[in-house]
This record gives C-alpha cells, sequence and structure tokens, in this order.
C-alpha cells in the first residue's frame, strides 16, 4: 500500500500532495487500469482542494474485482492516513441497510409490507401514522413526516407520543417527502417483528450475512482508532451524536472494502446464501416514480443507461426537502438489472455515495470525512464509471 503523507495539514488544502493508493482485499489483481486510476486521481484532486475534504475512500469493483484508492487523512491531528479499512460514517446510506432488514423479514414470513403500522406497535392504534402501511412508511410517502424528528423528540417514550400526535400533510400514498422518522420506523417496526433490537439484529445477523465484518452501529472500542473523524464547516472533529432511531436513518459505519463487499454482494460477485441474495434483490423493487427516478428500497434507481444530468435532478435539495408527486407503479417487482441503482448519505462531518450497476456488475463507493454537495459526489461516480465501463 502507497501513502505518501508530505506535509499533511497542508494535503488538507492542497490536492498537489494527493497519492493513490490500490490495495484490494476481494481481488487478486492489485493495479486497476491506467484510465480509471487517472480519472480517479483527477476527481480526488478536484473535490478535496473545492471542499477542504481531509481524507477521501474510493472503491470499485467490476466483474468481482476490487481496487481501492486512498487519499488524505482520517484523523488530522494524529497524521492518520485514510485507508480502505478507515471507518466512515454512512448517512442515510444506512437506510438501505434497515431496507435489507424489513425485506429479510418479509422474505420469512414476519411481516407484510401491507400491513399497518399499528399491528407491531399496537399503542400507536387508531392514530393516523397506526393507519398507514409498512411499504408507505418505507417509501416516504407516509403523509409528511419531516426530514427530522423535532427537538424535544430525545427518547422511545416521546417518539411514541410524537407519532400518536403527528397529523398528515396530505393524503399517505400521494407524495414523497423524504424522511427519517419515516423510514426510521419502518426498520424499528422491521427488528420487532424478528423479536430483537434493530442493532443487535443488524450485528449479528445481517451484516455477517453480507461478509461485512468492519461495519458497526456503535463501533467498538478495538476499532476506535480505525473510526475516521469527521470534520464540519469550521474544521472541527465531529462524530455523529447518537438520536432516535439514528441507527435505522442515518448510524452506520463502515470502510471502503466493506461496502465494496456490499455492492458485490448487490451485484452477485460475492457469495452471500440464496435467502440473502433474494433480500437484497427484493430492495430494488420499483413502487412508484418521482421526477427522474424509481423509488425501491432505501435504494433509488434510474434506466441504464443514464445521463449525468438525470442523475443530478433526482439528487436535488427540491427531491430531499420538498414534498414530491409520484406516479405508482402497478404491480412492484424487483427491476432488471439495465438500472444505476444509487444513495447519497451525510453527517455533520462525513459525505458518502454508493452507485452500482447490476447489468455491469460494477459499482462504486465514495467516503469523506466531510460533508459536501450531492452533486459533486454523483459527478466524481459518473466520471469514474465512464472511465469503468465502455
Amino acid at each position: 500500500m502507497k501513502h505518501i503523507l508530505c506535509n499533511t495539514r497542508t494535503l488538507i488544502l492542497s490536492a498537489l500532495c494527493l497519492a493513490s493508493a490500490a490495495a484490494p482485499v476481494h481481488s487478486q489483481t492489485a493495479t486497476a487500469p491506467d484510465p480509471i486510476r487517472q480519472v480517479v486521481d483527477q476527481q480526488a484532486a478536484r473535490l478535496m482542494a473545492a471542499y477542504q475534504i481531509p481524507g477521501i475512500a474510493f472503491g470499485i469493483t467490476m466483474h468481482g474485482k476490487a481496487y481501492y484508492y486512498n487519499y488524505g487523512l482520517a484523523d488530522v491531528e494524529r497524521d492518520r492516513p485514510v485507508t480502505e479499512n478507515t471507518i466512515f460514517e454512512l448517512g442515510s446510506v444506512s437506510k438501505t441497510f434497515a431496507a435489507t432488514l424489513a425485506s429479510d423479514a418479509q422474505r420469512q414470513g414476519k411481516l407484510s409490507f401491507d400491513d399497518q403500522a399499528s399491528a407491531y406497535l399496537p399503542v400507536l392504534k387508531g392514530s393516523a401514522i397506526g393507519e398507514t402501511s409498512l411499504i408507505q412508511l418505507a417509501t416516504y410517502t407516509a403523509g409528511g413526516l419531516p426530514l427530522q424528528f423535532p427537538d424535544p423528540v430525545t427518547d422511545h417514550a416521546t417518539m411514541l407520543d410524537y407519532y400518536r400526535h403527528w397529523q398528515p400533510a396530505f393524503p399517505a400514498g400521494t407524495r414523497r417527502q423524504y424522511s427519517n422518522p419515516s423510514i426510521g420506523l419502518f426498520g424499528h417496526i422491521a427488528a420487532l417483528s424478528l423479536g430483537e433490537s434493530y442493532s443487535t439484529l443488524m450485528e449479528s445477523r445481517i451484516l455477517p450475512a453480507l461478509g461485512m465484518t468492519r461495519t458497526f452501529v456503535k463501533v467498538p472500542d478495538a476499532k476506535l482508532a480505525d473510526y475516521a473523524f469527521g470534520y464540519n464547516a469550521a474544521g472541527e472533529a465531529v462524530r455523529v451524536t447518537p438520536g432516535v432511531l439514528d441507527a435505522e436513518a442515518y448510524g452506520i459505519k463502515s470502510t471502503a472494502a466493506d461496502m465494496v463487499r456490499y455492492i458485490e454482494a448487490n451485484v452477485g460477485t460475492a457469495q452471500v446464501s440464496p435467502a440473502m441474495s433474494q433480500a437484497l434483490a427484493n430492495t430494488r423493487t420499483g413502487y412508484y416514480q418521482s421526477g427522474p427516478l424509481t423509488q425501491g428500497l432505501g435504494w433509488e434507481m434510474y434506466p441504464y443507461p443514464v445521463t449525468l444530468d438525470t442523475l443530478l435532478a433526482g439528487n436535488t435539495s427540491e427531491m430531499i426537502l420538498n414534498p414530491m408527486p409520484i406516479q405508482p407503479i402497478d404491480s412492484p417487482k424487483p427491476l432488471p438489472a439495465q438500472i444505476w441503482v444509487n444513495k447519497t448519505g451525510s453527517t455533520g462531518g462525513f459525505g458518502a455515495y454508493v452507485a452500482y450497476i447490476p447489468a455491469e456488475r460494477t459499482g462504486i463507493v465514495i467516503l469523506a470525512n466531510k460533508n459536501y454537495p450531492n452533486a459533486e459526489r454523483i459527478k466524481a461516480a459518473y466520471a469514474i464509471l465512464k472511465a469503468a465501463v465502455k
């Protein structure tokens, strides 16, 4: 593995000191084709210089071969370089894991996405949210749940009280309003249906079944040295603060190597059980169209080939912050392999992007320890995958 440290604090501000590192964990090939390496170097330099990103990791998988490129610092104070085993916060990419858990629960017959929320949380019986279906919670169509919980919601009791008194802004199933409390409740109910806590199920069942050994809800003490610090707009070192339903909506932490493994499980180049393979495939079920995107479980999808402008249009602030009209899909089913599947994620100090193309058996993860615009992540990933898929 190669790292050029130079003056480490200067590295944060200057892309001239960048050096790529390719040290595959799942691959027998140590060096990616030069055109791909050049594009990754260019995109890393551009992003780090423009947004003062201390450290960034790229993981690319092509037909079962993985390549890693690591730049900058995971911890500025301690001069620790980024590697493919550096742990980053995934933000809302965590939602795809909640979707996987729920998909597996439905496969086992433990729940039905057509059930009402109150079937699993009787305390919500008679409330608007209690009458909402699980699939509406999963796909942000419950009727206008907000992006975040209000400040007074600080624990399980205040969460339930909030849900009991919440009133929809529009009829359920009519608009998309991207929401942590919406898919967070979906993940919580999936765990209830399986009779264990969400964190326990994630760390003892789902992640091991995916072969993800360095992915956590709570990073254990033994791995804290690998856990990057995020950096906010003021350059202060930060990490995510636990909140209500955080694990379900934005609380997973992972590495580039593990996220490549996750992509490979989704595109079929990493071996997982038939049951897990089916659960993953079902997360790519299309439930409705909203603007350019098709909403799956956690994932957002586009017909492939896809233009950069289409991807950017599906990831605008308007799509995240505003209620958007939807066009339901009759008889939802997993989409064919000719799709671009993606998800962005952010916390106060981190920015993540994952995209993969099942038909090409190719995908990319970009993990950074600073939050920067979604559009810039997508531009970088698109340029790199364009070089990889010809």
